[in-house]
């Protein structure tokens, strides 16, 4: 897909791969990537007149959480959850990530959602929809979350990221909630939730009360 951002293909375009052989998770971390799974990324080519790129992530999200819940009983739905920086949870366990990746003026948004299988992580508890007894084709998963992603692409052009932001803390995981953090730095903070700054930065409060700010790193739930 970078390739095909620098050649100037339009950003509505949606591709879709069976199976990954290249894929590659935040800061290069091994990909697993096993048939019946969604993995598809799309184009947004950005405007004078858009919000900073970063918060594509966010809207990405929402769109991502919106399109999940379509394939839920009513009575589990509000056991998804999103968390910082961009991954779906279900009751907990990741479900569904997203990667950004900047080409020029265009950023490739990237999305994995486990649909029929699940991989088994060391450091964090994983599930899929298959899992919890609904089965989703890819193909109508892909149509669906194309449908959503635009028009939440369009309210974040339109209306900026604060709508996006606003709609994110309300599917995020509580204020309040404890989180352990590891920042690019290796260094690993404890604290609360405690929201998103005006730009999507993370706001951990800290066991001695200090507010602390994080642009970059991963989030755990404890």
């Amino acid at each position: 897909m970078l390739d095909l951002a620098r050649s100037g293909v339009t950003e509505d375009l949606w591709l879709r791969a069976e199976r990954q052989r290249g894929g590659r998770g935040r800061q290069g971390r091994e990909w697993v990537s096993p048939a019946g799974n969604f993995y598809g990324s799309t184009l947004v080519r950005l405007r004078p007149t858009d919000p900073p790129a970063p918060t594509l992530a966010f809207t990405a999200a929402i769109a991502l959480d919106e399109t999940v819940g379509l394939f839920l009983p009513d009575d589990v739905r509000e056991r998804l959850s999103l968390k910082w920086p961009n991954d779906l949870l279900f009751a907990g366990a990741k479900l569904a990530g997203i990667l950004l990746e900047r080409a020029d003026e265009a950023v490739v948004v990237g999305i994995g959602v486990n649909l029929a299988v699940h991989p088994d992580l060391p450091d964090r508890a994983t599930t899929s929809l298959a899992a919890h007894g609904c089965a989703v084709p890819p193909e109508v998963f892909a149509e669906t979350l194309a449908e959503a992603f635009a028009r939440w692409l369009s309210r974040w052009r339109s209306e900026g990221f604060q709508p996006i932001r606003r709609r994110w803390l309300e599917r995020a995981h509580p204020l309040g909630t404890a989180l352990t953090t590891r920042l690019p730095d290796s260094t690993a903070l404890d604290g609360l939730f405690e929201g998103l700054e005006s730009d999507g930065a993370l706001i951990l409060r800290l066991a001695e009360g200090e507010r602390h700010v994080i642009h970059a790193g991963d989030v755990f739930l404890l």
